[in-house]
């Protein structure tokens, strides 16, 4: 492995080790989202979750648009298949399914809310 695909997988698993970032994307696996919107069920500023939002980002994990006077937030899916394929390689892991993760993601919310 590459050095730059070693510092994407840190980078993408530093992401989703924050319970806050697997909540924000459990949230925009039902749609894109405003960054308001986004951070309204949290009970952190609009600043800390702008934060997470830019690590999520900086990951590939989400992208941002600017639409008007709204920051909109989108998730990207296909940016863990670089972290599916390294767990593959241990034999024990299944390739990411986004239905499961998408249960997963749920289920941390559930627990975290």
């Amino acid at each position: 492995m590459t050095t730059d695909a070693s510092t994407q997988l840190d980078t993408i698993f530093t992401a989703l080790a924050d319970p806050t970032r697997r909540a924000i994307l459990a949230m925009l696996l039902e749609d894109d989202m405003a960054v308001t919107d986004v951070a309204e069920p949290f009970p952190a500023s609009l600043a800390s979750i702008s934060k997470h939002l830019g690590v999520l980002a900086n990951a590939g994990l989400i992208s941002q648009e600017k639409r008007g006077r709204v920051k909109w937030c989108k998730l990207e899916p296909d940016a863990m298949r670089d972290a599916s394929v390294w767990m593959q390689a241990f034999g024990q892991f299944e390739p990411v399914n986004l239905d499961a993760f998408e249960r997963f993601l749920e289920s941390e919310l559930d627990t975290n809310a």
